[in-house]
């Protein structure tokens, strides 16, 4: 279920690895890329180099490292187009229900068609590969006296078409990436445009095209050129995540001495570039080619620092008693965390409560069989991860076949195993849908490793067997059809 890259990637390895496999890819919207058609902001563009978030098997080729929204849509696309997995995808065919049958040994899944009709497909493998949060909106808290301001409230996630804001005041509420996004890109048209956090983030500028990889590209075959590059930013990434988390505030010095470097030694970065909390206790900001502290120093943009009191007729006042006047207001306040894209689950006539289940090396649920799912790193780039959960389900796959079994089970007896929360992450998304998600554990392999290296081990070459009960005999023919995303 999904059409983005994950659906995508997913399909690619299930072509090429289980040519017996037939599939067919359920997305609910109208065309394919997930989240690079589905947001529209000014400056939409990738938090992480394209060598890691692009595809492995299919190289990037753009100058440009750090990507704008349409040139990754486009790229998913081609991706699609290129390998005939587009001839497989059924748009706006939104799944709304999941059925397991252990007699059956397959998934009865329930959807509405384009037209509004129910529909129903079968299979005996689903893969979930519809992203973590929900599409039809974003996260906006409550703020006080918003019906009574003048202007215009928008959230990036739901970016209205017809907005002008050519010489405009813009507020944009929020420090995270898309905020840093945003706050250049429309500096360059707007009046002025201020950047409003409660707390700040680390932001990490980063040049939009990589030399080293346009060096390489113009010597070595595409494939080669491009599989260095992203071994060379996987591992970079690695080291620098491993001394932030060993030494977080020699890391966080570097980190905000480098944003001191940029914006001058008479900008106040203590105030508001100097978060409260560790390097990756949340995710760093990326910029590229500084353009969000470019934007600062030509007065076009500026940070504030501070709590909302109420939204006004005019603008916003802060806690301080400090007006913020505004004719535009963005509410850049983040996502609504949806594991699975809110489909129902049962199996046997019982639902499913994943917030019960614990997590299996980061892509199962114990005891909920025959159903993957993809939820990408929160230290590295989504695609690293969404293309080993592809080539493990495959794995999977070929391992029940060649054993002659339809089931395949995540299951632990082990009850001194501890519980721990899905994902060790203090951004404000995961923890508003912690209660609701599944938990992960004490110990290999329901513990998740957040290291592309341990990853690969465990994925491309450690045991399918390690906790999987196998089950189910087959009947008549080896091969049996999936459902990818």
């Amino acid at each position: 279920m999904g059409a983005g890259i994950s659906g995508v990637g997913q399909a690619y390895h299930l072509q090429k690895r289980c040519p017996d496999r037939s599939y067919v890819i359920l997305e609910g919207r109208a065309a394919l890329g997930g989240t690079w058609d589905l947001f529209r902001y000014p400056g939409i563009r990738s938090d992480s180099d394209m060598h890691t978030l692009g595809f492995a098997f299919h190289p990037w080729r753009a100058a440009k490292s750090i990507a704008d929204g349409p040139s990754i849509r486009a790229y998913v696309e081609e991706t699609a187009q290129t390998y005939g997995i587009d001839r497989h995808i059924r748009f706006r065919h939104h799944v709304t229900a999941a059925a397991w049958s252990t007699a059956d040994a397959r998934w009865t899944v329930e959807a509405t068609g384009p037209d509004g009709e129910p529909l129903t497909f079968t299979c005996n493998f689903l893969c979930m590969c519809s992203g973590y949060y929900k599409y039809a909106n974003g996260y906006t808290p409550h703020f006080e006296g918003a019906d009574s301001f003048g202007g215009r409230i928008v959230h990036p996630q739901l970016w209205p078409e017809d907005l002008e804001y050519d010489g405009k005041r813009v507020v944009v509420i929020g420090s995270g990436a898309t905020a840093v996004t945003l706050v250049p890109e429309m500096a360059k048209r707007a009046g002025h445009v201020t950047m409003l956090q409660r707390s700040p983030t680390y932001v990490v500028s980063r040049p939009a095209e990589d030399r080293f990889a346009n060096w390489l590209r113009d010597r070595l075959p595409a494939k080669l050129a491009y599989g260095t590059t992203r071994w060379k930013n996987v591992l970079t990434g690695m080291v620098f995540y491993r001394i932030a988390k060993k030494r977080p505030q020699k890391f966080k010095e570097r980190l905000i001495g480098m944003v001191r470097e940029h914006l001058g030694p008479d900008y106040d970065v203590d105030t508001h570039f100097t978060p409260r909390y560790n390097p990756w206790d949340q995710r760093l900001c990326l910029v590229p080619d500084a353009d969000l502290f470019d934007a600062i120093k030509r007065g076009d943009a500026s940070v504030e620092t501070g709590t909302i009191d109420r939204f006004t007729p005019t603008g916003i006042r802060l806690s301080s008693g400090k007006e913020l006047p505004a004719d535009i207001i963005v509410t850049a306040t983040g996502l609504e965390l949806q594991l699975l894209s809110g489909v129902r689950f049962s199996q046997d006539g019982m639902p499913i409560d994943l917030s019960k289940a614990l997590q299996y090396k980061g892509m199962m649920f114990s005891d909920v069989p025959n159903l993957a799912y993809t939820f990408g790193y929160t230290n590295a780039s989504w695609t690293l991860k969404a293309d080993l959960v592809a080539t493990y389900v495959c794995r999977l796959l070929n391992t029940m076949t060649n054993r002659g079994v339809r089931q395949a089970t995540p299951h632990t007896d082990d009850t001194t195993m501890t519980t721990e929360p899905f994902v060790d992450f203090s951004s404000g998304y995961i923890q508003r849908a912690e209660r609701d998600l599944p938990k992960q554990g004490s110990r290999k392999p329901w513990k998740l490793n957040q290291n592309y290296a341990l990853d690969v081990l465990a994925l491309r070459f450690g045991s399918v067997d390690d906790d999987m009960v196998f089950s189910n005999p087959a009947r008549g023919r080896r091969g049996t059809d999936s459902i990818a995303a």
